[in-house]
């Protein structure tokens, strides 16, 4: 448990720390945490409804060609933002951060991801107003971020089969937006407590 609770301690600490520093310089402190979600032609079988006795069918693929989702969600107050991209590297893994950073241009982010290769590749470009804040590998449960993913598969993609990438990348958009839109849905996904009762104040 003690090894559970170090990170968060850590990501208190260091929070705290930016949001007196930001204060300082008239910004406030905007905590997001960040992950990405890959979604191919054959959308993962949900649970469905049917009538009783017959048994669902869901179609299949063996193309395998995907698309990836990248998104950033607040929970303090249910902000998220998101982009679809074609791969994950370090370019993309920067122009997604840039385009977040573009969105909240008055404010410091600190941006809470796992170790993935491309958030720790060397060429990745970390806005000026951003700060990354890398989870460590034993505590991927702790990422709200995760639940972002559980939410689009059972909204948009759920026992579907698309006929093509950009089949895939509209119910992404459509998904990803109606997500972006409902921030109360989004606060209540991964608004953990022991995030939120993060203070973002400076006093």
């Amino acid at each position: 448990m003690g090894k559970r609770r170090a990170p968060l301690k850590k990501l208190r600490r260091l929070v705290r720390q930016e949001v007196v520093r930001q204060a300082e310089r008239g910004r406030r402190v905007r905590l997001m945490f960040q992950d990405e979600g890959r979604f191919g032609l054959l959308g993962k079988p949900r649970r469905c409804w049917a009538p009783v006795g017959v048994r669902p069918v869901v179609g299949a693929r063996l193309v395998r060609k995907f698309s990836y989702a990248f998104a950033a969600v607040s929970p303090h107050d249910g902000v998220m933002d998101s982009l679809i991209l074609p791969w994950v590297n370090a370019h993309t893994m920067s122009l997604f951060l840039c385009a977040v950073a573009q969105r909240h241009p008055n404010e410091f982010i600190v941006m809470v991801m796992d170790q993935a290769g491309w958030h720790i590749a060397h060429d990745l470009e970390v806005p000026q107003n951003m700060r990354l804040v890398l989870l460590p590998p034993w505590s991927p449960e702790i990422n709200p971020a995760e639940h972002i993913w559980e939410a689009l598969r059972e909204d948009c993609v759920g026992n579907t089969v698309f006929a093509s990438l950009d089949a895939v990348d509209k119910a992404l958009s459509v998904g990803l937006l109606s997500l972006e839109l409902d921030t109360s849905r989004m606060h209540s996904l991964t608004g953990f407590k022991w995030i939120t009762s993060i203070s973002l104040n400076a006093h």
